[in-house]
């Protein structure tokens, strides 16, 4: 049998993030199976810390995954602390494959550190579905905050929560309803299924439109609805599915737009109407202002809003590809694409 790496679960810099791409029972099952685990201290993790010790995994400092030991894989979800200081192998969400802003100073610092980005959106099965996303709770959330930013019940800044203090305030609100006319589009994806299902606990049946209905788009049928939720994420550019021109229709009845894809600064991104992703202090931004006024929510790590659901669920389907590491077939598709994307390829 091919020896297990160690695994290095770094804490998440970013600030609020609190999901973690293993469960403390899913660090068991690692370990059962012969991995070193070692979890960095976080403040802000869902998990204690305890749980994960419970399970047999090694603890250190928060930040100190740069001095693993060789032959380590650090794993994390989202992005590193900005820095030009070479890396190795890495398991994370990188976001430079796609022509992304710093993706290319990214790719060096891993070349120089004769490194590889396993990136996890990229982590494919033979049939090229992702392995592991969080796409349900990405469009969950997405969905439940434009509902509230709607009715003008989003809480600023935005605190993690759990799924029944959500629903809780999607069925308590009165100021949308079945008469609110929302549209989901890629309605049959994972994240798109998380938005349909969002709509309904807060009492509305969306419109759902997928690969069908945006090869033919109906630009004033999309316009006819308050809310508009796009979980299409695409891998060529295609024509976008709303523009500047678009927001400037005489008769728009849209007011309230939630971008789950959050593709803002590549060519791949079907929302050409904003320039800057959104936060958890400022959740909401203005398009258009006065009596055509329409808003956008556009928040790149929506699932930590539900920390341990999204976690959860995330980790386990993760977990069958972490026990084929490190030459698992998903692992070497992985390295092939970053070995495409360092040397230039598409």
């Amino acid at each position: 049998m091919t020896d297990r790496p160690l695994l290095w679960m770094r804490h998440e810099s970013r600030p609020g993030e609190g999901r973690a791409p293993i469960s403390p029972a899913d660090a068991r099952t690692l370990v059962e199976h012969g991995f070193d685990v070692v979890v960095e201290q976080s403040h802000a993790r869902c998990f204690p810390i305890e749980a994960y010790v419970e399970a047999g995994a090694r603890t250190a400092p928060g930040g100190t995954w740069a001095d693993a030991p060789e032959g380590a894989i650090v794993i994390g979800l989202k992005e590193l602390p900005e820095a030009d200081t070479p890396l190795r192998d890495h398991i994370y969400f990188g976001h430079a494959y796609k022509g992304q802003d710093g993706a290319q100073g990214l790719l060096r610092r891993f070349a120089a550190g004769g490194g590889t980005l396993l990136d996890l959106e990229y982590l494919v099965g033979d049939d090229g579905r992702r392995v592991a996303a969080f796409g349900y709770w990405a469009g969950y959330v997405g969905a439940a905050l434009a509902v509230l930013a709607f009715r003008d019940e989003l809480p600023r800044p935005l605190v993690p929560t759990d799924r029944a203090t959500l629903d809780a305030a999607l069925a308590a609100g009165a100021g949308a309803g079945p008469d609110t006319r929302a549209l989901v589009i890629g309605a049959l994806g994972r994240s798109g299924t998380g938005a349909c299902d969002a709509f309904a606990a807060a009492g509305i049946e969306p419109t759902r439109w997928d690969a069908a209905e945006t090869a033919t788009l109906d630009m004033d049928a999309l316009l006819a609805h308050d809310i508009l939720v796009n979980t299409v994420m695409v891998d060529r550019p295609v024509p976008p599915f709303l523009t500047d021109a678009d927001l400037d229709r005489a008769g728009r009845r849209l007011t309230m737009i939630s971008d789950v894809t959050c593709d803002v600064t590549s060519d791949l991104n079907v929302l050409p109407v904003y320039d800057a992703v959104t936060t958890w202090e400022r959740p909401v931004t203005s398009l258009r202002s006065g009596a055509g006024a329409v808003s956008l929510i556009a928040i790149d790590n929506l699932p930590t809003m539900l920390p341990a659901e999204a976690s959860a669920s995330y980790s386990a389907q993760l977990l069958p590809v972490l026990l084929t590491l490190p030459d698992g077939p998903v692992w070497a598709r992985a390295r092939e694409t970053f070995a495409r994307h360092a040397a230039g390829g598409a």
